[in-house]
């Protein structure tokens, strides 16, 4: 029998990477196409290895794949992790809408 991963690992690992600020910025520039290394790391006032650390990050929860060109690597955005994040996110985004228009109508009822 196989076992599945829960999607709450990935949503996980998801959060996790979108937690740092570089790491989003990164993530931004990728948005734009692919970037090296070298290219993301220019903006940043950290070393190449710390890049590089955010890099794998990125890759592990899934934002990003490298591709090996020489001796060049280049991060390409892949956004469907932040797919399955947004949707987790609307649905509380809903339940907050929901909780808001309630507190609207009684705060009128209220006024009455």
């Amino acid at each position: 029998m196989v076992e599945q991963v829960p999607d709450d690992l990935d949503l996980d690992a998801v959060f996790q990477a979108l937690a740092h600020p570089i790491r989003r910025d990164i993530l931004e520039q990728v948005a734009d196409g692919p970037k090296s290394v070298g290219d993301l790391a220019e903006p940043h006032d950290v070393s190449l290895a710390a890049v590089s650390k955010h890099l794998h990050v990125l890759e592990d929860a899934g934002l990003i794949e490298m591709e090996k060109d020489g001796r060049i690597r280049r991060a390409h955005l892949d956004a469907a992790p932040l797919s399955a994040a947004f949707g987790w996110l609307t649905r509380y985004r809903v339940f907050w809408e929901d909780r808001f228009d309630a507190l609207a109508d009684h705060l009128e009822e209220a006024d009455q």
